[in-house]
């Protein structure tokens, strides 16, 4: 705290608060903990996590293989290798193409950005030089970052092994890594390629890095640094160089792997309080750009007509002061059935906006050119765009439309975007279900996840289990939440999205009750399975009964 320029007031609260709550350490008591757990420090190994989840921790070594197996079980293809148009070089499945040292957590430790520092210094006095189809970057989250790395002389070594500082704040964590150069990404796309990306993000949910990247693995900043060199996944890391030197030395990892020592040393001599001081004295005041912005001061928000950014959105539309009756759901259409691990990623993608998408042709039809697209995150602020994102990830799979990758759905025999399909059913006064496996919602809490499902039109989400942060979005939403009863899902019942669904017992619901659900089967016959309603408390029953929280929360101010 007192490194950062926190003020002693402050420091000594939180350091009375610590002892009086127990956390401070006192070396002369042992602690007694409710359990203990042991950890043999010779296990520890470097890991990442990846190809598509950030649970999914694999050891370095083990990256290649995981990789290769993926190539054969997953994509069921064989490893290949493709000229680039106009380019010296080819490129192939496995080779990493976006290299990224981003996201506020990890650009918030100077410990491995002091790391990844030392690794492009002794990469760089060897002559190393990043693969020349690696994208890469430095996006920290704090500018105090820049101060310290040039204050130790390393940033002159990240720029010389091409992380350039790009600028501050979310960019390829959380899909805004920009575009590979064109005739790269045409090589992949063309060719089906499985590239890579190796990244210091958080996450790495499909279609999240990059539209043109399959394989996203997390890594520290010095892994992220020596990946770019190698240009790779499919070569185990530690047992094959990562490079040539300058002199035609094979360098490999542990060459230029700073110690522990290194680190501290350089941090010790790189970082004090008042780097901390002068950069967030009038932090709240904002740099030159911030204080040019012209507003007009108004006690509600002024919505501008014609935004493609902000919008007024239609949650209030229509709305009583009495709650309108809430009916069972009745004659219900799959809008999507879907697999297990389902991540808000997949439900509203916060990456690139494809110029095919809805979204797209939504934002070219009120003249917003392509290269202004920005990204759905970027337009959160505007329901037109974000409904129109929703269920779009590229990488999503509706099993009601088999073979086919992306946000697609069918209206009866017609295929169509998720978007033009709910809507079509909406004009048609015909309520929707999303169905789906295990772990429905897992990822970022995303708001607009639970708020584009409720927009679109969807009543229920019945799933084999719910990640919690999502399944209370979708109650304050107004969506009602169904779960499977142990050993029952969609397979096991056999549903389609040729059935009808009809969900009895919503007037009256009660937390955690069982509901009815009758389906239809497009020859008449009918089946019947009970469901667990994961409305969890009387609180969430007056909330879904309201229409949602925010219906809710304005019938308590009004009254």
């Amino acid at each position: 705290l007192r490194l950062t320029g926190r003020e002693e007031a402050q420091i000594a609260l939180v350091e009375a608060y610590a002892k009086e709550q127990g956390f401070w350490i006192d070396p002369a008591v042992e602690p007694i903990f409710a359990s203990t757990l042991e950890l043999d420090l010779g296990t520890v190994v470097p890991s990442l996590a990846g190809p598509k989840r950030p649970q999914d921790r694999v050891s370095l070594p083990e990256v290649d293989d995981v990789f290769n197996a993926d190539m054969a079980n997953t994509y069921k293809k064989a490893q290949q290798r493709v000229p680039v148009a106009g380019m010296d070089f080819d490129i192939g499945d496995g080779d990493v193409t976006i290299a990224a040292i981003t996201s506020c957590t990890n650009t918030s430790n100077p410990s491995v950005l002091v790391a990844a520092g030392l690794v492009a210094k002794k990469a760089n006095e060897l002559g190393l030089k990043p693969k020349p189809w690696v994208k890469t970057s430095l996006a920290p989250g704090s500018q105090v970052v820049t101060d310290y790395l040039v204050r130790a002389g390393l940033q002159e070594h990240l720029d010389a092994v091409g992380f350039n500082l790009v600028g501050y704040g979310c960019t390829t964590c959380i899909g805004n890594s920009g575009p590979l150069a064109e005739p790269i990404s045409k090589a992949i796309n063309d060719n089906g390629l499985v590239a890579a990306a190796v990244i210091s993000g958080n996450r790495n949910f499909e279609g999240r890095v990059s539209p043109d990247v399959r394989a996203n693995f997390l890594a520290s900043p010095p892994l992220v640094v020596a990946y770019a060199l190698k240009g790779t996944v499919i070569e185990d890391f530690t047992t094959t160089p990562i490079g040539v030197s300058k002199d035609g030395v094979d360098v490999y990892l542990k060459d230029i792997w700073p110690s522990n020592s290194e680190v501290a040393t350089t941090m010790a001599g790189c970082m004090d309080r008042a780097m901390f001081q002068a950069r967030y004295a009038d932090v709240y005041k904002g740099d030159a750009h911030w204080q040019a912005i012209n507003v007009t001061g108004s006690e509600t928000y002024s919505w501008r007509a014609g935004s493609t950014y902000v919008a007024n959105p239609p949650y209030f539309e229509g709305m009583s002061m009495t709650p309108a009756p809430v009916n069972d759901i009745i004659e219900a259409k799959p809008l999507l059935i879907l697999g297990d691990s389902i991540t808000t990623d997949h439900i509203s993608p916060a990456g690139s906006i494809k110029a095919d998408s809805p979204a797209g042709k939504w934002l070219m039809e009120h003249q917003v050119a392509k290269s202004d697209f920005n990204s759905y995150g970027a337009r959160r602020g505007h329901h037109e765009v974000m409904m129109r994102g929703t269920f779009a990830n590229i990488r999503i799979k509706n099993e009601m439309v088999p073979g086919t990758e992306g946000g697609f759905s069918r209206y009866g025999d017609e295929v169509g975007s998720v978007y033009d399909v709910a809507m079509q059913h909406k004009a048609a006064g015909t309520p929707t279900v999303v169905i789906a496996g295990k772990e429905y919602g897992t990822g970022s809490s995303r708001d607009w996840a639970a708020k584009g499902t409720n927009l679109l039109g969807v009543r229920a989400v019945i799933v084999e289990s719910f990640e919690r942060i999502h399944r209370s979005n979708l109650v304050g939403m107004g969506v009602l939440p169904l779960q499977f009863k142990e050993g029952q899902n969609r397979t096991s019942l056999g549903l389609t999205g040729d059935d009808t669904f009809t969900i009895k017992g919503v007037a009256g619901l009660q937390p955690r009750q069982d509901v009815e659900v009758e389906v239809t089967r497009p020859d008449g016959t009918k089946l019947t399975f009970t469901a667990l309603c994961r409305i969890d408390t009387a609180n969430e029953v007056e909330y879904f009964m309201n229409g949602g929280i925010l219906h809710y929360v304005l019938r308590k101010l009004a009254s």
